[in-house]
């Protein structure tokens, strides 16, 4: 067996466990791993020692969690229970030392690295600024199982412990020293030192405060339950994602108490790993992390930026640019448009840069270049004017002269074939698309298109440039509407034929919602923009022979664009849309299959055509591109646990009821899926 754990004896009577996976960047606790912990706790009880300290010897830090992908063997809850109780029984080995222990942790401890350090006697994190603890769990559709769930509310208390489980998202050092994650802090350099310090030292172990010990008292204990079941449903529903319900349910019925707590853990995760739920959000996981490792080799680095068009798209992604480090110009006509995007730049850089020294830099590293002298030195330009071919390649003629040899061409046109969009250029081989979405800074995919006569070199290039500002790159090949707009469009449009067949919009966005939409497609055709909705709209309907809704033209020939103007399908006011409070009318039984299945629909098409290369990028496409609700695994998956022929005579029927537009696509009949 493979050996993951270190054991080193120090004169001084310490021992250490080093952790050091094989043939990994990171540090997972497998199965295997966890089996060489076990040995080498072995070892360590035959010795003579007089604390223990546990670190890792990968520079990329702690322990990023159990390995995901030996969840995706398990076939039953039994399989699950066993798997857990290995971990369990190991950090149990460790909390029973006879001597004290520290996890002395550097970069990051998520999950079952987390629940690791937990059941040592005290905890010391890195001060350098990288430092992420966390328990993602619920991202997965499960909860902590090695012990998580009973050791993190009895150090923490109930109320951090379940901000840290049930929200899921990582502490810095200084929230984890505050709420008592952490007993110190030292330089990266001293941790060593310092863990030596504290195991020589031996301060009480960290309990949870006495407040939070009142609240697990039985009268109080099903109230504070109730409670956070409240905050829970309205975030999520539980029949969607049960995971943070079970660990209100585990608190609730056991108080942490270790006597029954761990048990019940493992029996609760066990069922929970075997759900639908989780197992398309591991799925969903598993894709993220295809798509940060994009194939093929970048032709060259891209250092410096120019973007062309300063309004929302253009002018976020420079900003974003700035932030990821890169040198950028901003190219636009309007000096206002300009002011306007150095001012949500600015903004940008206040929220997300707490050192002000650091947002000083990047905003200085966005330039205002309204002459666009900027191009001649750019390894990178990006085209992000509005969806007008003749408007896009009359810019490209006059820029292609001044480019450099080497530099790339990007366009983010939203729906726009690139071999139109390139037909008069002397080179096509240096276009590619990069189509971000929007907000630029919180939507993690960007669509690579490569024409036909696309470069692979520049293709990787423009990849590896999306990895540089920590997005998702999804490679396509252009077709019109790409990959997600091609999916998306015919979800919005169905819901605005179904607004003029007279179907309030407050009832349509909330079966979307209903369905585990982020957002409600009429709201979300407000939050794009009318004008951008119909642009792309036209482009889809003459490419593939369909009707463009009529009311969405007129509110746009009305200057009614959604959330900008203010006025779209709801009036907005202070970024809220107003809903009517009226009373709701019963629910059209085929409501959600009509929104729903033409994104499937779509979906089919989109892999039958070989825009991207399979089904599992499709599906990432949809999630990551239009948030089709992740728990339900995207569009392809949803559809193959519905029952493709299912699916496909459901679409049959709504075609005869509403029209050709639900006929199914030439993919359903096995080619494709």
């Amino acid at each position: 067996m493979a050996r993951y754990w270190n054991l080193e004896l120090e004169p001084d009577g310490t021992a250490q466990l080093l952790f050091d996976t094989p043939d990994a960047a990171v540090n997972v606790l497998s199965s295997a791993a966890i089996a060489d912990l076990c040995a080498r706790l072995d070892e360590l009880a035959a010795t003579r020692h007089t604390g223990l300290i546990i670190r890792s010897a990968k520079k990329s830090g702690f322990i990023a969690g159990a390995d995901i992908k030996e969840f995706t063997t398990i076939r039953t809850p039994a399989e699950g229970l066993r798997l857990v109780l290995a971990g369990q029984e190991a950090l149990r080995r460790i909390e029973d030392l006879s001597v004290p222990t520290v996890a002395a942790i550097h970069g990051f401890a998520l999950g079952g690295g987390l629940e690791l350090a937990l059941a040592c006697t005290y905890r010391i994190g890195a001060a350098d600024g990288s430092l992420s603890l966390g328990l993602p769990e619920v991202r997965l559709g499960i909860h902590p199982g090695f012990g998580g769930t009973v050791r993190s509310v009895r150090i923490l208390g109930v109320r951090a412990a379940m901000e840290l489980m049930l929200q899921g998202k990582p502490w810095d050092a200084k929230k984890a020293l505050a709420a008592g994650l952490l007993d110190r802090t030292a330089p990266a350099a001293e941790l060593v030192d310092a863990a030596k310090s504290l195991l020589a030292g031996r301060p009480p172990r960290r309990t949870a405060p006495f407040g939070d010990r009142l609240l697990a008292l039985p009268l109080l204990r099903p109230i504070i339950a109730r409670r956070l079941d409240a905050r829970l449903s309205g975030r999520v529903a539980r029949d969607h994602y049960p995971a943070p319900y079970a660990i209100v349910e585990l608190w609730r019925r056991h108080a942490a108490d270790p006597r029954t707590g761990y048990a019940a853990e493992a029996r609760s995760i066990g069922a929970l790993m075997c759900s639908p739920s989780s197992r398309n959000l591991v799925r969903v996981f598993l894709l993220q992390d295809r798509l940060k490792n994009p194939g093929g080799k970048a032709g060259h680095e891209v250092r410096r930026v120019h973007v062309i068009g300063a309004g929302t798209m253009g002018g976020d992604i420079a900003a974003w640019s700035a932030l990821r480090g890169l040198d950028v110009t901003l190219q636009d006509l309007g000096d206002e448009v300009l002011a306007a995007a150095r001012m949500r730049a600015q903004a940008l850089f206040d929220k997300r840069i707490k050192d002000p020294e650091a947002a000083s830099l990047a905003a200085a590293r966005l330039r205002l270049d309204a002459d666009g002298a900027g191009v001649e030195d750019a390894d990178l330009v990006i085209e992000a004017i509005g969806e007008d071919p003749d408007a896009k390649r009359a810019l490209y003629a006059a820029l292609e002269p001044r480019l450099k040899p080497r530099a790339i061409l990007a366009t983010n046109t939203s729906s726009i074939a690139l071999e139109t969009l390139g037909a008069r250029l002397a080179d096509p081989s240096r276009l590619v698309g990069l189509h971000f979405f929007n907000p630029v800074a919180q939507m993690q995919l960007v669509e690579i298109v490569a024409g036909a006569a696309t470069r692979p070199d520049v293709a990787a290039a423009a990849a590896a440039f999306a990895r540089r500002l920590d997005k998702l790159p999804l490679a396509c090949r252009s077709a019109p509407g790409f990959a997600v707009n091609r999916i998306l469009v015919p979800y919005l449009n169905e819901a605005i034929f179904a607004y003029e067949e007279g179907i309030p919009a407050e009832l349509i966005d909330a079966v979307g919602l209903g369905f585990g939409m982020p957002t409600g497609p009429i709201e979300l055709v407000d939050v794009i923009g009318l004008d951008v909705a119909l642009q792309v709209g036209r482009v889809l309907a003459g490419a593939f022979g369909r009707r463009v809704p009529q009311v969405l033209v007129d509110l746009v020939a009305a200057g009614k664009f959604g959330r900008k103007s203010g006025q779209g399908f709801y009036t907005w006011t202070a970024g809220k849309a107003l809903r009517n409070p009226g009373p709701v009318p019963r629910t059209p039984e085929d409501l959600e299959d009509r929104l729903i299945l033409p994104m499937v629909n779509e979906a089919v098409a989109v892999l039958r055509e070989g825009i991207v290369d399979d089904a599992d990028l499709v599906d990432g496409a949809a999630i990551f591109g239009t948030g089709f609700a992740p728990f339900r695994g995207g569009p392809i998956a949803y559809a193959r646990a519905r029952g493709t022929e299912a699916v496909r005579a459901r679409l049959e029927e709504l075609a005869l009821r509403h029209g050709e537009r639900f006929r199914p696509d030439a993919g359903w009949d096995g080619t494709a899926l």
